[in-house]
């Protein structure tokens, strides 16, 4: 690593909304803490939960290096997130989910990344920790996104992209100050709906506003992510594609559908029927879950078309909305 990147300061953010996850929360804190390339702070952004943010503020009153901030806008992870940009003091902001932990390199592949100027975000490789210890026979690997882990269809290596992934994702301060925060009212709110893509608007949006900006995930940054066992059943995975597919129609809304569902055409066109190609291989073969997975895929992009649909007619009669907000404050050095 050179001294440009080894000076390279990081902030990591990390959005907390219960105490369900309490130690989860303290895992991907010490995961931060371990790293080689050493965060300057990591700030961790409780949603509109008191009691949590009174038991971390106990829990690291004596650690300099660990901040714990009230989300300063309304609920949901995109306010969250963006009122830990607002209060970060490093050059890159870095934003890691509650319920993961990442490797010791992480930032340091985040860091080596920022050595060319041109580049303006770096995302990573999220790996699924089962409850039940391992993949559901019929879960596709095609659809990992539906538990927030990158899945099969992604280019391997350090590859150009149009967005990264929000819970294994890091930006230049300078990024925001170009396009503004994340998108409020379009992703995860607590318990609500699981909407998606606010990443994928910012990354579109901030591709607009700074056409020369590159864009890149490094699968070596790898965290590993928790999937709760009530993720592993098929009804969570059709409510989360259907969910997709709203969430889809606001970005497509938002910045047009030529780019907002750029990679997805790809994705449909290729990677998913391949997908259906192997389960239906693995069936005849007589190998677990072929079937289901052929299935799964099948259904996951019956449903998340009539999520898009269904999306699509409310956005255009101004039923679902979103907001962009300037990202104020941070200092960093």
């Amino acid at each position: 690593m050179s001294g440009t990147e080894a000076s390279l300061t990081i902030s990591v953010v990390i959005c907390v909304y219960t105490e369900d996850r309490w130690e989860d929360i303290l895992a991907a804190v010490a995961s931060v803490r371990a790293q080689s390339h050493p965060a300057r702070e990591t700030l961790l952004v409780v949603d509109h939960n008191e009691a949590l943010r009174e038991r971390l503020l106990k829990e690291y009153k004596e650690r300099q290096d660990v901040r714990v901030l009230a989300n300063a806008g309304p609920r949901g992870l995109s306010a969250g997130r963006n009122t830990g940009i607002a209060a970060s003091r490093g050059e890159v902001i870095a934003f890691l989910d509650d319920d993961a932990v990442a490797e010791r390199d992480w930032l340091r592949h985040f860091a080596e990344g920022y050595a060319d100027p041109a580049v303006i975000a770096v995302g990573g490789r999220t790996v699924p920790i089962w409850a039940s210890g391992r993949r559901p026979a019929w879960f596709p690997e095609e659809f990992d996104w539906v538990v927030g882990c990158t899945y099969r269809g992604l280019p391997p290596g350090r590859v150009r992209v149009r967005n990264v992934l929000g819970g294994n994702a890091s930006f230049r301060r300078e990024a925001f100050e170009a396009a503004g925060g994340f998108a409020t009212g379009i992703g995860r709110d607590g318990d609500k709906r699981p909407l998606g893509c606010e990443e994928t608007e910012l990354c579109i949006r901030l591709s607009r506003a700074r056409p020369d900006a590159v864009l890149l995930i490094d699968d070596r940054a790898v965290i590993h992510h928790r999937v709760p066992e009530a993720r592993e059943h098929f009804a969570y995975f059709r409510t989360r594609t259907y969910a997709e597919g709203l969430s889809k129609a606001l970005v497509a809304r938002s910045v047009g559908a030529d780019k907002g569902l750029e990679s997805e055409r790809r994705y449909a066109t290729r990677v998913l029927p391949a997908g259906v190609a192997r389960g239906l291989r693995d069936a005849v073969l007589a190998r677990p879950g072929g079937a289901g997975r052929a299935g799964a895929i099948v259904a996951g992009v019956l449903t998340a078309a009539g999520g898009y649909m269904v999306g699509s007619v409310r956005a255009r009669r101004g039923g679902d909305s979103f907001s962009v907000a300037p990202v104020e404050g941070g200092a960093h050095g």
